[in-house]
């Protein structure tokens, strides 16, 4: 079992528990670091020794004095109450998994796999290995090409701030670490770690953050993912070329059920190296937040709806992209301020009903449609009640909504302030805008827009392995 108990008790000892740990670092560094006994890394301790595809024992949270987490996590609606740390850029529930190269979402059968039978560990090609009571079954062959995924497949589940092949099995490759800065949160660092083959030309910093918000409810808990500095995408084994090319890094989350899934923009794509200065959803690039809530990810609801993405360049203009599983499920997104929104569909599928906020003046909103002919906005004549769903006749591909009383004055860094509910009419995947239409009010108290989105994207992580082809 891997142990730091004496660095979290260590902590809990000394007395200086950080109450902040946004403000554990004083430069302009966005790592967590340098708490009080962090060690000589800064990060606390080594979580794994040098190697490529190897993983962690069980870390149990409870386990550890001076440690919350007492009701475990709740991720989509399964309670873990300990995980496992993987090389590839991940943590992992329910079992340790090897895979290097992300696959497209979602993955549903396996295609020239190995699979770890006995759970022990020390896979020697790609792989899952899988604790022993989920190996029973007739499924953990190498000799079937093509094999479909088994149930108890389905438990594992993923946290993946950068999943691809890191290697740190030279000595400029760097390590992985973990550590606890305070009671409330656990920090997994990949310190300047190269990729396979044994490469350290190029290297990446990254963490992963986890906060218990049992103050919230039991089980519920915060996720962070934290890009210092990202230069490589793609090992040797991925159809890399130095770093670069291939099957890039996925960056994002599996809730281990076929189901629930989400990626960060550019995942598999060359774009995965700009995490460290993309705009993301906090405000600060490089830092990605996400709320776990009674195990479900914002958008299930009105209390956790997606958050913005800002661009400080274009601060009235919102870009999402998701993935639709359940088209009539509303899906809650939420770009901040305004006095009217265009909600416009760039691809995918056309909206059917909306449902808009309460808590606005009158909740009263106007309803504008676009004519294609006029290639212009016009007034329908119909009203929308906040908190009342309203079905279009024909779904849309774009609306207009007006009616948000300037002397409301929603403060813009609310980051809930005007959550609206969309359903559509078909599963996929869409891109679609919501643009602020504001105004000024002549009393130095301008309606403010709100702060830009970016992408936002969902998608499925269910770890299958191919074979590991070695230069």
């Amino acid at each position: 079992m891997f142990d730091f108990k004496k660095l979290v008790k260590a902590v809990a000892l000394s007395g200086v528990l950080v109450s902040s740990v946004s403000s554990l670092s004083a430069n302009a560094s966005v790592l967590l670091e340098g708490w009080s006994g962090a060690g000589e890394s800064g990060f606390g301790q080594i979580a794994l020794e040098k190697n490529d595809d190897g993983s962690s024992g069980e870390i149990f949270f409870n386990n550890y004095e001076g440690l919350g987490f007492d009701s475990g996590v709740n991720f989509f609606g399964r309670t873990h109450d300990s995980f496992y740390i993987n090389n590839n850029g991940n943590i992992s529930f329910n079992g340790a998994v090897s895979s290097f190269t992300p696959e497209e979402f979602p993955i549903t059968r396996f295609g020239d796999n190995d699979i770890d039978n006995d759970g022990g560990g020390g896979c020697e090609v790609d792989c899952i290995e899988m604790p022993q009571a989920q190996t029973n079954s007739a499924f953990f062959t190498t000799e079937n090409d093509d094999i479909p995924m088994p149930a108890d497949l389905n438990t594992i589940a993923m946290i993946a701030p950068f999943w691809a092949d890191v290697d740190t099995g030279c000595e400029d490759c760097g390590d992985v670490f973990i550590g606890s800065p305070n009671a409330e949160t656990m920090v997994i660092t990949w310190d300047s770690v190269g990729f396979f083959n044994e490469d350290s030309s190029l290297t990446n910093t990254f963490q992963l953050v986890l906060i218990d918000r049992a103050d919230t409810g039991a089980g519920n808990f915060d996720v962070e993912f934290r890009y210092e500095d990202i230069n490589w995408t793609t090992g040797d084994a991925s159809d890399g070329e130095n770093g670069l090319g291939g099957t890039p890094a996925q960056a994002g989350y599996d809730a281990g059920d076929g189901v629930n899934f989400f990626t960060l923009p550019g995942s598999r794509t060359d774009e995965v190296v700009n995490l460290d200065t993309a705009d993301s959803n906090t405000g600060t690039a490089g830092i990605w937040k996400f709320a776990i809530r009674d195990g479900e990810l914002p958008g299930d609801n009105a209390e956790n709806p997606i958050l913005p993405v800002i661009n400080p360049e274009t601060p009235s203009d919102y870009n999402f992209e998701f993935v639709i599983i359940e088209p009539e499920t509303p899906i809650f997104i939420d770009p901040d301020v305004a006095v009217g929104y265009d909600y416009i569909v760039n691809s995918g599928p056309s909206i059917t009903s909306v449902m808009l906020p309460t808590g606005f003046g009158d909740d009263v909103y106007d309803l504008w449609l676009w004519d294609v002919t006029l290639m212009d906005w016009y007034d329908t004549g119909e009203d929308l009640l906040g908190g009342v769903k309203f079905d279009f006749t024909t779904a849309v591909d774009r609306f207009r909504i007006l009616g948000i009383e300037t002397s409301e004055m929603v403060d813009p860094t609310d980051p809930n302030a005007f959550v609206t509910a969309l359903t559509f009419d078909a599963a996929g995947v869409i891109n679609m805008n919501q643009n602020a239409i504001t105004e000024f009010v002549d009393d130095s108290q301008a309606v403010s827009a709100p702060a830009g989105l970016g992408i936002f994207a969902l998608s499925l992580l269910v770890f299958l392995r191919a074979r590991k082809r070695r230069a």
